[in-house]
């Protein structure tokens, strides 16, 4: 399948989740999903992301929505994360890149110089029909739950 763009509806896609799950998207239909991809479990930026979603999941149940965390992590280094920062919400472990190249967030970023294949923190909004609705790319984590709680405030009416 290419990239999905904005409207198209979503393959169902699968992933291993913490809380020994596997979850699919059709599990969260009737709901928005916020499905945030973001560079390495315990790493200043992603812990901040992490801890701004957790900080107003109330907002986000509020307006229908849940929050899933995707990273090339292992289950083990999940769950570790989520319990040491108390997060209400899955984390997705993406060891085989398939929802990574699903989403194309896979790029070559510099790190101390040299070039890598990395996660380049991106955030898609999904409908309670499974279509991509918004997608925001090259993230910058200071500001960005806000963004998210307002396009889900506008789209739902409230």
């Amino acid at each position: 399948m290419s990239i999905p763009h904005i409207g198209d509806v979503l393959p169902n896609f699968e992933a291993p989740a913490t809380g020994d799950k596997a979850v699919k998207l059709s599990d969260y239909r009737g709901k928005f999903v916020v499905l945030y991809f973001y560079p390495k479990d315990s790493t200043p930026g992603c812990t901040l992301e992490g801890q701004d979603f957790r900080d107003n999941i109330e907002r986000f149940s509020a307006l229908n929505a849940v929050i899933l965390g995707v990273s090339r992590d292992s289950l083990k280094s999940h769950e570790n994360f989520k319990c040491k920062q108390e997060f209400p919400f899955d984390l997705l472990s993406d060891t085989d890149e398939s929802l990574c190249q699903l989403f194309d967030v896979i790029k070559m970023k510099n790190m101390y110089g040299k070039q890598v294949r990395g996660i380049e923190r991106s955030t898609f909004l999904i409908d309670p029909h499974g279509a991509l609705v918004r997608e925001w790319r090259k993230v910058s984590v200071k500001g960005h739950c806000e963004q998210v709680l307002s396009a889900l405030t506008e789209l739902s009416g409230h």
